[in-house]
């Protein structure tokens, strides 16, 4: 079987390759011949445990009895041996099965040592605080989950996949040092509905909540371009113009669904582009497994930019959704290759003991010297993809690269007859993909002609004017009201979300400067009736104080903080998105959406 040669190979290829999601399921490689989510599990969770496997294999002398096995090839046999509870997936009579087997007793021993140095009382104890340190920067954060109500409730979800856990009231709380190894924490947010912040610590993903599409992994600030958009009956249909691999799609869609009464038919359609094939099939499957599929409609492989904003089937769409691509530089956890701890070879002993500074090196990038990696930045962006970054000005180009696209899908959902409502976000904290662009788009022509303005903080929804953390004055040209209506993120500012940007734009219906220079009306035809009802989304946060208040938790409603932070996750993930599931290794939600 190929499965730890192939993933000794994805471990061992030169950082150039991206990090282990985009060498696995963004490059399409048809060579491997195992399946490569089982490829990523193995190589994901023989990093995570490489310090303790170095110590056991370079106390049995593993590498000097079997000199055949490399370092890399050692750990990925040792860990299934020693820890996976199918043993290693190999047959028995295989030679590399065979050359760990016959060292059973001495690494049994050895690991049984290792587990004692760390004090902990089991292999069950040592797997938590592996966990724990294995977490590094992704610790600082909850995993936050959001409960979708096409599948569920919040209270039905608090009652039964989250029954155990001891509800707290802030996400520092659940991110608490010392508590995140022996507790099952949640906190219900205050700002968005339906979402909870959990220890990043509990395995989510094994739970029949997430399997069935009851519960959705994307992060906070992830979730606040839907929350904005809050798209109402009067709206019209809504799109979401980037969809892959579908967190916001699926929000929106909810939201939508949520105001339609039950047993009446929902009139409204969210419209969901995605022009990579490859990325479509993940959206494709994130729609159905979360149950939004009869009033979503996918265009798969189609580029929203070369769709006609006047074409019938668009006449009644009043609320665009972008999220373009971006730089992805506030995106926690995308370091190009998780951390290995390889085992010295036996060849290697006596320059070990000569240098031994060199002995306990983590391996995290085998190319180019020290010095060069100083010089140089690695730009991950939001799909995963690699870029060295070597002085400021190639990091302006890109910058300047991005915004151009990004200016031009805003100004393409401009143009959309029936168009009130436009989100637009990244997962950027620099502000030429972000405040530079909205200034820019506000002095278009086409927003000009066609009465666009920024949506202002007062007329955001409850949660997003709440929510404290506004945009750069001086990256707004000035305009305190612009600034105010930005909403921002920062990745280390202790409010446990990934660095991100969503503004929204606003315009009347009815009423533009037509090419005469007359007035001419534009409608949403059979949605613009007003709606006569909130729905079950709308008093989401009514119901998320109940259920704190339930619990002793007092009122959700915090008065907004006065100080702004600037600076600056996908990361993307997820995150903290360490999970896969699906044919292309997608996470539903985590950092990577």
């Amino acid at each position: 079987m190929s499965l730890y040669h192939e993933t000794a190979d994805i471990l061992s290829a030169p950082s150039a390759g991206g990090n282990l999601k985009t060498r696995l399921f963004g490059n399409k490689n048809k060579r491997l011949k195992s399946p490569p989510q089982q490829i990523y599990a193995l190589a994901l969770e023989t990093c995570k445990w490489s310090s303790v496997l170095k110590e056991v294999i370079e106390s049995s002398e593993l590498l000097r009895h079997e000199r055949k096995l490399t370092p890399v090839l050692a750990l990925l046999l040792v860990h299934d041996f020693l820890l996976s509870r199918k043993g290693i997936a190999l047959p028995a009579s295989h030679g590399l099965r065979a050359a760990i087997e016959r060292h059973k007793a001495r690494l049994t021993a050895e690991l049984t040592r290792a587990r004692l140095r760390r004090k902990a009382a089991s292999v069950d104890a040592l797997r938590q605080l592996i966990t724990v340190e294995s977490l590094g920067e992704a610790g600082l954060y909850p995993r936050w989950v959001r409960v979708n109500t096409f599948r569920t409730t919040l209270q039905d979800q608090l009652d039964t996949t989250f029954r155990g856990f001891t509800q707290v009231a802030s996400v520092k709380d659940v991110t608490s040092a010392g508590s995140i190894a022996h507790q099952q924490l949640l906190h219900v947010d205050e700002h968005v509905p339906n979402l909870l912040a959990l220890s990043p610590t509990f395995e989510i993903t094994k739970t029949h909540a997430y399997a069935s599409g009851a519960i959705i992994l994307q992060d906070k600030a992830s979730c606040f371009p839907a929350y904005l958009l809050d798209p109402r009956p009067e709206d019209g249909d809504v799109i979401d113009s980037c969809s892959a691999p579908g967190n916001k799609t699926t929000h929106v869609a909810a939201i939508v669904k949520s105001r339609v009464a039950e047993g009446d038919e929902c009139k409204q359609k969210v419209y969901a582009f995605e022009k990579d094939q490859h990325r479509s099939r993940t959206l494709d499957k994130m729609v159905n497994l979360a149950g939004a599929h009869e009033i979503t409609r996918m265009s798969l492989g189609r580029d929203f930019l070369k769709v006609d904003p006047n074409a019938p089937l668009y006449q009644h769409v009043g609320a665009l959704l972008l999220d373009p691509s971006c730089s992805g530089s506030g995106i926690v956890g995308r370091d190009a290759m998780p951390t290995i701890h390889l085992p010295e070879e036996p060849s290697a002993g006596a320059a070990a003991k000569k240098a031994p500074s060199q002995r306990n090196r983590k391996r995290k990038r085998e190319d180019g010297t020290a010095e060069d990696q100083g010089r140089q930045q690695i730009l991950v962006d939001d799909d995963g993809q690699e870029l060295v970054i070597s002085s400021e000005k190639e990091m302006r180009i890109r910058l300047e690269a991005l915004s151009s696209f990004q200016l031009t899908l805003l100004l393409h959902a401009f143009t959309f007859p029936a168009a009130r409502k436009v989100t637009y976000s990244t997962c950027s904290v620099h502000a030429e993909e972000n405040e530079q662009v909205v200034i820019k788009a506000l002095q278009s022509e086409v927003a000009m002609k066609r009465g666009w303005r920024i949506m202002r903080r007062d007329q955001q929804v409850r949660g997003m004017r709440e929510w404290p953390v506004r945009g750069s004055i001086e990256a707004s040209g000035g305009d305190q009201e612009i600034a105010e209506a930005c909403i921002r993120s920062y990745k280390d500012d202790g409010r446990g979300v990934m660095g991100f940007f969503v503004a929204g734009f606003v315009r009347d219906a009815g009423s533009e400067v037509g090419t005469d220079g007359k007035e001419a009306t534009i409608t949403n035809g059979h949605h613009e009736e007003e709606s006569r009802r909130e729905g079950a989304y709308a008093q989401a946060s009514s119901t998320t104080e109940n259920v704190q208040m339930k619990n002793g938790l007092g009122s959700t409603t915090r008065k907004p903080e006065s100080k702004t932070a600037l600076g600056e996750t996908c990361g993307d993930s997820d995150d903290s998105g360490s999970d896969v599931d699906g044919e292309e290794g997608e996470e539903w939600g985590g950092f990577a959406d």
